[in-house]
């Protein structure tokens, strides 16, 4: 396998469309949390609070939302007036319904590294895997990866 062949693309805008549809298929409103000093965001100053925006994407509040592979973009209103909205998809943290909080904070991408070797032959051995620290402690209360985090 070429090192070309074996990069897939982002799991992040696939997540972040599916979470957003199960938000939506339960009746609730999902929100997006942004970094708004990420280079790209297009909000209003006036909705950016220490760097960050929560942003609306309900149906009902946005006019033409869009998801695609690089960036979440739509119109909506700001204090009574119309903006266009564009966030790249690396700049957006969460998405969590605003009635529960229940939702997910992305992950990072995953860069393609080669081990030190320079074999990349794309598979993973038992002893290219990291070791098994979330392994839950006797008596339960396991450790959650962080990219399972429930946003509030």
């Amino acid at each position: 396998m070429t090192d070309a062949s074996s990069r897939m693309t982002s799991h992040r805008p696939y997540l972040l469309r599916a979470l957003n549809e199960w938000i939506a298929d339960n009746g609730m409103t999902p929100h997006l949390l942004v970094d708004a000093t990420m280079a790209g965001v297009q909000v209003p100053a006036s909705a950016v609070k220490e760097g960050k925006v929560v942003l609306n994407i309900a149906e009902r509040a946005v006019v033409r939302l869009m998801i695609d592979n690089d960036a979440v973009s739509f119109t909506a209103r700001f204090g009574g007036v119309s903006h266009a909205v564009h966030v790249p998809i690396s700049a957006v943290l969460a998405i969590y319904s605003r009635e529960t909080g229940q939702g997910m904070a992305l992950p990072d991408d995953v860069p393609h590294d080669t081990d030190a070797a320079g074999d990349d032959d794309g598979v993973v051995t038992s002893q290219d895997a990291p070791p098994d620290d979330d392994t839950p402690p006797p008596g339960g209360g396991g450790k959650r990866p962080p990219f399972l985090r429930v946003v509030k």
